[in-house]
């Protein structure tokens, strides 16, 4: 029997183990399978090279609890260890000096979680254990041997004859501060957080299962049962494959795997298969998000070589992205550091650069397939997009091939085909494209017929961060500008080289102007007299443009140095000045009943704006009756 000081340069180092990792102290049993994993692996390889001479077999690794005695069982049939092994990976702690360990993370438990990091796998199991066994026999022609550790330096190691089959038992005695990890519903929700797609089978327990009955079975024949091991994991998940092997229904089937409580389909899925200059595998998710920014992100799961490593992906994954669901697995992604140094390691940067530009990718192959599918799933697609637009300059680039602007007529277009088709119509006399949008179809509907009346497109932008994806727009294209229909009237809105006439003169318009702005006396409307056509509304009631992208911004985090405060409430009152409705309020001598027409006309204004609420409504509804009985 061998005794002996495990060589660490710091006495204390369990006590700190337990101490200063504690609050991650759950991951001690992913560290453990993990190394159980591992074993199992290289014996693989080992034996595909032929160098290890024995039957690989279908290993697997089973996890078992023993409450009375207190104790969690985690056994492989792995290479196993040789007594020179142990040694060598148990008893020399490899890692990079327990000083630098104490100076970096003495002070905080919310970077916890670095043990692997710093090769400390195995000895996470004492954060739950008050003693640690390892009984291990090598694939090599060698003894089993027998190591105890109460978690201080010292340790014994001896030959034992208690094993004779190859692989590695760890064997933790819990103490009485941890007994949550003797349960077995506490075990089972472990094992399905980290462990839920490692590599090898993990037996967690036995199941019951009904053996199907022979074709010529009796019609009161009772079906046999069997216990058979219940295997907990999944070795073999969809990003493991190659897509040649998938089909949607496979993917399918893999989403509700990952996300089982969600039941409606993902819309599509982007397989990720990178080989250089990173190691990546995964599959991404799209689910129908329609016009919501506020669902619970984190959904995208990040492993490492199967091993589930944080679902909070936040600096790892482009920010755009975050709506999606899914798992990316890379082994460059380290397993056990704190989020802070993943977002900004340089392999994790590099990843982050290559899921955007594969989403880029995905985007133009699936609207070059079926263009018709595309577009009808674009409602529920186009918060990631125009959210990734305003937010990444490459994904930005690539988006005239797959960003669609639809139109108020349920048309869908590209950005060279809207420009295309809008270029002969709309462009205002300084030779800019005026780009008209609405953002309600319903609330706006007299302004988007204005504008149709004179032959124009409008487009329906209503996701919350269109102010943003405007300025985007404006800002990097040409000669361009948008306009809100309701910003202006439509013949202000394109401004062309078409003489205006009037039927007043100009004592007759300042006249006018001056009854107007009496009668309403509301710093809120700045009145401006239009010469339109007879026939057009004689007020309308428009929201200046700048004023109300400002206000738009604000309100979905934005705004640069307006948002400082909250704007006031600004609207243009467009009286026109050749309406039949202005005659009439010249005409019209007696100063009360000129008000109230004024009033009346502003009110029914106010109503197609959505803007007449409260003590306003009630007067006018009650106003109308009156007027009705007359």
């Amino acid at each position: 029997m061998t005794k002996g000081n495990i060589n660490v340069s710091v006495e204390n180092i369990f006590p700190l183990i337990k101490k200063f990792l504690y609050s991650d102290h759950e991951i001690f049993l992913r560290e453990l399978i993990s190394n159980a994993t591992d074993a199992t692996l290289k014996l693989k390889h080992l034996t595909n090279i032929g160098e290890a001479k024995v039957a690989y077999g279908n290993p697997k690794i089973e996890v078992k609890i023993d409450k009375e005695n207190k104790k969690l069982y985690i056994i492989d049939q792995g290479l196993g260890m040789t007594a020179e092994e142990v040694e060598k990976y148990i008893n020399q702690v490899a890692f990079s000096g327990a000083e630098e360990f104490l100076k970096k993370y003495k002070d905080s438990a919310k970077d916890s979680g670095i043990i692997g990091h710093f090769g400390l796998g195995f000895y996470s199991a004492f954060m739950v254990a008050e003693k640690v066994e390892i009984i291990s026999k090598s694939f090599k022609d060698e003894p089993a041997v027998h190591w105890i550790c109460d978690g201080s330096p010292e340790f014994t190691l001896e030959e034992t004859t208690a094993k004779t089959d190859r692989g590695t038992e760890i064997i933790l005695h819990i103490a009485e501060d941890s007994t949550e990890f003797l349960e077995e519903g506490k075990i089972r929700e472990l094992l399905t957080k980290y462990n839920k797609f490692m590599p090898v089978p993990i037996k967690f327990g036995t199941k019951t299962e009904t053996l199907p009955l022979p074709e010529d079975a009796a019609e009161d024949a009772v079906a046999e049962t069997v216990e058979v091991d219940n295997i907990v994991n999944n070795p073999t998940p969809a990003w493991t494959k190659s897509p040649s092997e998938l089909k949607d229904e496979d993917y399918k089937a893999f989403y509700h795997e990952l996300y089982p409580m969600q039941f409606e389909e993902p819309l599509f899925n982007i397989h990720l298969n990178v080989d250089y200059p990173f190691n990546l595998t995964g599959v991404l998710y799209f689910p129908k998000l329609a016009n919501n920014l506020n669902i619970e992100k984190d959904k995208i799961q990040l492993y490492q070589n199967q091993v589930f490593v944080t679902d909070e992906v936040k600096g790892i994954v482009p920010d755009f992205l975050m709506l999606l669901r899914g798992v990316i697995d890379s082994p460059d992604i380290p397993l056990n550091v704190s989020r802070s140094y993943l977002q900004a390691d340089g392999a994790v940067k590099k990843i982050s650069s290559y899921i955007t530009k594969k989403v880029a990718d995905k985007m133009v192959s699936l609207i070059n397939e079926n263009r018709e599918d595309y577009d009808k799933k674009w409602n529920d697609i186009k918060i990631v997009i125009e959210y990734g637009m305003i937010s990444e300059d490459k994904f930005f680039e690539k988006s005239d091939k797959f960003a669609l602007y639809p139109t108020t007529d349920g048309k869908y277009f590209l950005w060279n085909e809207l420009e295309e088709k809008i270029k002969a119509n709309q462009t205002d006399k300084d030779g800019n494209l005026v780009i008209l949008y609405a953002t309600n179809a319903d609330e706006q509907h007299s302004y988007i017929q204005s504008a149709k009346d004179k032959g124009y497109e409008v487009i329906l932008l209503d996701s919350p961060i269109v102010p943003h994806l405007i300025q985007k727009l404006e800002t990097s294209k040409e000669k361009i500008s948008f306009a809100r229909v309701d910003a202006d009237h439509i013949n202000n809105l394109i401004k062309k080289d078409e003489p205006a006439i009037s039927k007043l003169n100009e004592t007759e318009k300042e006249s006018l102007k001056k009854n107007v702005e009496e009668s309403i006396n509301d710093k809120k409307f700045t009145v401006q007299l239009e010469d339109l056509d007879s026939n057009d509304a004689p007020f309308t009631i428009t929201q200046p443009e700048f004023m109300r992208r400002m206000k738009d911004m604000q309100a979905t985090g934005g705004g640069g140095m307006f948002g400082m405060g909250g704007f006031p409430e600004m609207y243009n009152l467009i009286v026109n000045s050749n309406s039949e409705f202005a005659n009439q309020i010249l005409k019209t001598e007696d100063a009360e009943s000129k008000e109230g027409l004024i009033k009346h006309a502003l009110d029914l204004a106010k109503l197609s704006q959505n803007l007449l609420k409260g003590k306003e409504l009630t007067d006018f509804i009650q106003r109308s009756y009156k007027q009705l009985e007359k």
